[in-house]
């Protein structure tokens, strides 16, 4: 059983959702207090002992590379003035370890992992969607990947929603469970809550065997009229063990303007440094 060293990030979206705000930059940039939503997936994926990250990205998405590149004027301003330069620590990396690559036209989350292919490989790699900020210790990935190491296969992070909410996801069918981990023995994409197999959803976190890249070749499409991920994994069913892991932890949906504002609070009230002056506000409101 071949290691998870790669991850792939789907960062071609054009964030209409957050516009004018993401007019001019990636939405992956936008600011969790203060860091960015990208830096939180690619940190989760360090964490795990992913050694190589490869963004898929569309045009206007250059910043999401310069913002882990040098940036030797910040640098050199910071230094002639005497500033530490260990805030900027998180966003260096090593020379090869992002890769990129452009996803052309927008046909779905399973086009935009197949553009990674020739980065791919025969290796399994995890999938991250930035937009799912996973808050844990350890975090979603390092767990899945402890999992992944024990049963191998596919692995996908679940998590519990309500009924109604089934068509805005991808549900499993559970079989049998062991702790957190759940045997999948089907996958349908955004089902009618009358029609879905269980509550338990497809979340932004994936491990996948590089034989998912084969299926997504025929560029099917499926809801919606894109090439879905949700399609091609439900096809390795029966042909490779396939787990859902329930992650431990909890879950913001940043791709929404509701949970992007929750997220902010959430983590500003973890930290020290602010949570003191925003509980005070917040305790102002009542």
């Amino acid at each position: 059983m071949k290691p998870v060293r790669k991850a792939v990030f789907p960062v071609a979206g054009l964030g209409t959702r957050f516009l004018p705000a993401t007019k001019a930059f990636a939405k992956e940039l936008l600011p969790i207090v203060d860091r960015p939503l990208i830096q939180y997936a690619v940190d989760e994926a360090r964490e795990a002992g992913i050694e190589q990250m490869i963004f898929v990205t569309g045009r206007g998405k250059v910043g999401l590379e310069d913002y882990f590149d040098i940036a030797f004027e910040l640098e050199t301003t910071m230094r002639g003035r005497g500033k530490s330069l260990d805030i900027l620590e998180p966003t260096r990396t090593q020379p090869g370890s992002i890769a990129s690559v452009r996803q052309q036209e927008p046909l779905g989350l399973g086009h935009a992992v197949w553009c990674a292919r020739d980065i791919v490989g025969d290796e399994p790699f995890a999938v991250l969607l930035p937009d799912d900020l996973m808050v844990g210790k350890p975090g979603c990935i390092a767990q899945m990947v402890e999992a992944y190491n024990k049963v191998g296969g596919n692995m996908i992070c679940v998590q519990e929603v309500p009924p109604e909410k089934t068509a805005s996801y991808g549900v499993i069918a559970p079989g049998s469970s062991d702790g957190r981990l759940t045997e999948v023995t089907g996958l349908v994409e955004k089902p009618k809550p009358e029609e879905a197999p269980s509550n338990l959803a497809v979340v932004g976190r994936y491990i996948l065997q590089p034989e998912v890249m084969r299926i997504l070749d025929d560029k099917e499409t499926g809801a919606g009229g894109e090439i879905q991920l949700t399609d091609a994994m439900a096809k390795l069913i029966g042909k490779q063990p396939f787990h859902g892991l329930t992650f431990e932890g909890d879950r913001h949906d940043c791709g929404d303007k509701t949970g992007f504002v929750i997220a902010n609070i959430a983590l500003a009230m973890a930290r020290d440094d602010v949570a003191p002056a925003v509980r005070t506000y917040l305790e102002g409101l009542r």
